[in-house]
């Protein structure tokens, strides 16, 4: 016979359990407030702080576009791929080429012309990073897979030798991109300045963050994704190409960074044929931080990034460097396998 006072002991238990569970869920989203409430009492200016934070969300937001993919790529396909600079570089080039042939649409005060020349930027640097994404893993990644050391050097290797494709097409200076001219200037929000841009950036990575949800969550497709993270052998077992799926994901992915070196391009307004390697630094600081195959996590790893290092750069401008890195150390000692691990089946 079962003992009711055992089962009256156990419950609340239980409960507590699903309880802490939850809270142990929903603690790296409070991170974000949490962070911005810290910066905003050690700055003291509230026109100060709104700028900055500004600044920090759509730094993030742009580090986020560019890191989607390659966690993505990271969680269902397990691939290192240090070449995914070169989309990034890749997708500003092309970018800078279209907005040069569409140059009147762009010195416009029209936000229609300026749209309907950035729109196509857009599109095409996706299109063409989406397809040297198919040929990077076709001919690259595609023989070295699971073979970790491997991938590390022929996709450097990749990497090197789309930086020196891109000093022969477009030369070896640094380059000059204008934003279109609605996107410049600053709009006053209170006392603060908030430069446009900015604010078109965080609009842009919310609904690409929205949009990934959606197709992840609520798509076929999507669910094939999130099975193929969590147990690819499992999905084959069923019947599915699952190296189809990989190629998809990998082209997504190479898009996705094609967007993100437009954007990030325009913040700068400069690119480079380096910018890539040079960013992907803070990527795989986003990816790891937000754990391996998780767009939530990456989506919140961005913009702790992104807030901290504007943080850091105005109070203690030489700390700047090292922060992101002790944010990384930081999160790991909390949760070694980041915030919103995806943990593979065995």
């Amino acid at each position: 016979m079962s003992d009711p006072r055992g089962e009256t002991a156990i419950a609340p238990r239980i409960e507590q359990a699903g309880l802490g569970e939850r809270l142990g869920a929903r603690a790296p989203v409070l991170l974000v407030p949490a962070l911005a409430i810290v910066g905003f009492a050690a700055i003291g200016s509230s026109s100060t702080w709104i700028t900055l934070t500004a600044a920090g969300l759509a730094m993030g937001m742009m580090i986020f576009l560019m890191a989607s993919g390659l966690t993505l790529v990271f969680g269902l396909m397990d691939v290192i791929n240090f070449g995914h600079g070169a989309f990034i570089a890749i997708g500003a080039f092309v970018g800078f080429t279209v907005l040069g042939w569409l140059a009147g649409w762009t010195a416009t005060p029209s936000i229609w012309l300026n749209l309907a020349a950035l729109l196509p930027a857009i599109a095409v640097a996706m299109l063409v990073a989406g397809g040297a994404g198919y040929v990077f893993e076709r001919f690259i990644v595609k023989p070295v897979y699971g073979q970790h050391l491997k991938q590390i050097l022929v996709t450097m290797g990749g990497l090197i030798i789309v930086q020196q494709l891109i000093l022969v097409l477009w030369g070896p200076d640094s380059i000059h991109l204008s934003r279109p001219e609605t996107l410049r200037g600053s709009v006053l929000i209170g006392e603060a300045a908030v430069e446009k841009y900015r604010l078109v950036a965080v609009v842009i990575g919310l609904a690409l963050f929205v949009a990934m949800r959606l197709v992840l969550n609520r798509t076929r497709i999507g669910l094939l994704v999130r099975a193929g993270v969590e147990n690819g052998e499992m999905v084959e077992a069923l019947g599915y190409r699952i190296r189809r799926l990989f190629l998809a994901v990998f082209i997504v992915g190479s898009a996705l960074a094609g967007l993100g070196g437009v954007m990030w391009g325009l913040y700068q307004e400069t690119i480079t044929a380096h910018m890539g390697s040079e960013i992907m630094v803070l990527i795989f600081i986003v990816v790891i931080i937000g754990g391996l195959g998780s767009v939530e996590g990456c989506f919140i790893g961005a913009l702790l990034v992104g807030l901290l290092s504007n943080y850091v750069a105005f109070l203690m401008p030489k700390a700047s460097l090292v922060s992101t890195i002790a944010l990384m150390v930081v999160v790991l000692m909390w949760r070694p396998q980041g915030l919103y691990p995806v943990v593979k089946a065995k």
